[in-house]
């Protein structure tokens, strides 16, 4: 196996699993490079449906160049309307041409037509429903993909053999969790989650606000350094007034220590969803490690080996997409394991990791062992996730093996494919390209 690039590995992807050079090039050159539409599951009523049996607005916008929450609070600005009266299904990068369903609640088809958001948004009107979109509504992602500037085009197929041969005849990748889901230009979500785990909050704050990454401009690093140095000396306006007003979640917290707020307290002036991904991100980077840990054992990721949990194919998932059910898990014995086998071979069962909390019953044997080992790393353990408040995780599992049927094309070098929910399309495609992650977008 090839290892992968430093800042891969501060995330726990140590290898790519095919050994063919990469095709080079890069992703995102122009925004429409990269295509993604949602996979719904979701039904809807006529749009002239009865607005008080069917009080929600279903709307599918394309977004060009527009990061999901950005439209959302531009839309929610034209109507004049709380945003909490918009929901969506998944969240989408800004540097893409994006198409998802929206529910608005308590408005009128009318208004939607007469709002103007320019030529970045395109608004279709789908129908009415009874209740908001979740993201349980979300099935799955298709993507398409364009490589500006390839170097290599012509290893695509020697690739694709590769991955097939992995996936033992079935082409697929190691389902990590991409780098999107630590900060794409300073990768640092996880290590804020694993000092709050940790409990040490200041530790927390001091990372978020200053621990710079080789990734960012090197005027950011240094400022980033300087605001540390201030901050471990107690100088609290000193460190604010270095940092500038572009790095505002950063001043956000040293405005609430200036305030009195202690360091916990600082970290929940954030936004509620950017607190939540610190310790779901280090969910996420255990997960990757125990993946790599696995490619380093040699262990199957589509052949169970006695230890192993699986779980079972959502039976309702739509057409083009396998969506694994983790509400349907089982361990794999000695005697099942042949058994359990062919039903991952068809793709009807898959094995699972743990994106770890308080209820997770880890592995036994090899696997087990594997999970342990990763934990005890970071000197954390299943109890270390029973976090005060809303901080908490039970925690979960996840398929380690990402089944994808890429239909690839040369001139323009363009890839098509699907993937089921909360997987990433840069896990597939660093494989293709095998280019320094800031060239994946």
């Amino acid at each position: 196996m090839n290892e992968s690039y430093p800042s891969e590995q501060a995330i726990g992807i140590e290898y790519y699993v095919s050994e063919t050079t990469g095709v080079g090039g890069r992703m995102r050159a122009q925004p429409d490079d990269f295509a993604v539409t949602e996979i719904e599951k979701f039904d809807t009523e006529p749009a002239g449906a009865d607005a008080g049996a069917y009080p929600y607005l279903i709307i599918r916008a394309q977004l060009y160049n527009r990061e999901t929450n950005e439209f959302v609070q531009a839309l929610s600005s034209r109507l004049g309307i709380s945003r909490k009266r918009i929901d969506w299904a998944g969240t989408k990068d800004k540097r893409a041409v994006s198409t998802q369903l929206f529910s608005i609640k308590g408005i009128d088809p009318e208004a939607i037509t007469e709002v103007e958001l320019g030529r970045s948004v395109e608004i279709d009107i789908v129908g009415r429903a009874g209740r908001a979109l979740e993201f349980g509504d979300l099935a799955g992602n298709q993507f398409t993909i364009t490589v500006s500037d390839p170097e290599r085009p012509e290893n695509a197929k020697e690739i694709t053999d590769e991955l097939e041969t992995f996936g033992d005849e079935t082409v697929g990748v190691p389902n990590y969790f991409g780098q999107q889901r630590f900060g794409s230009m300073r990768p640092i979500t996880h290590e804020v989650g694993l000092s709050i785990l940790r409990g040490d909050w200041e530790d927390a704050v001091r990372t978020y606000v200053a621990e710079p990454a080789e990734t960012e401009p090197e005027k950011t690093q240094q400022i980033r350094q300087t605001a540390g140095s201030h901050l471990a000396a107690s100088e609290l306006q000193q460190a604010l007034d270095v940092l500038p007003n572009r790095l505002d979640y950063e001043r956000t917290l040293v405005h609430a220590l200036i305030e009195g707020k202690s360091h916990k307290e600082a970290i929940e002036t954030l936004p509620w969803n950017l607190q939540r991904l610190f310790v779901h991100a280090v969910q996420s980077y255990i997960f990757n490690q125990i993946l790599s840990r696995r490619l380093e054992e040699g262990i199957s990721f589509v052949e169970p080996v006695p230890g192993d949990v699986v779980c079972f194919a959502d039976r309702s998932a739509p057409e083009g997409v396998v969506i694994p059910d983790m509400d349907r898990t089982q361990t794999v014995s000695e005697a099942r394991v042949e058994t359990v086998s062919r039903h991952c071979k068809r793709q009807r069962a898959f094995i699972t990791a743990p994106l770890v909390g308080t209820e997770t019953d880890l592995g036994s044997g090899k696997i087990g062992e594997i999970e342990r080992d990763v934990l005890e790393a970071f000197d954390i353990d299943t109890r270390s996730f029973a976090l005060p408040d809303d901080w908490a995780s039970e925690g979960t599992r996840r398929a380690i093996f990402l089944p994808v049927e890429p239909e690839i094309t040369q001139d323009p070098l363009q890839f098509s494919f699907a993937l089921p929910k909360g997987s990433y399309a840069t896990v597939v495609m660093r494989e293709y390209l095998k280019t320094p992650p800031v060239e994946l977008g």
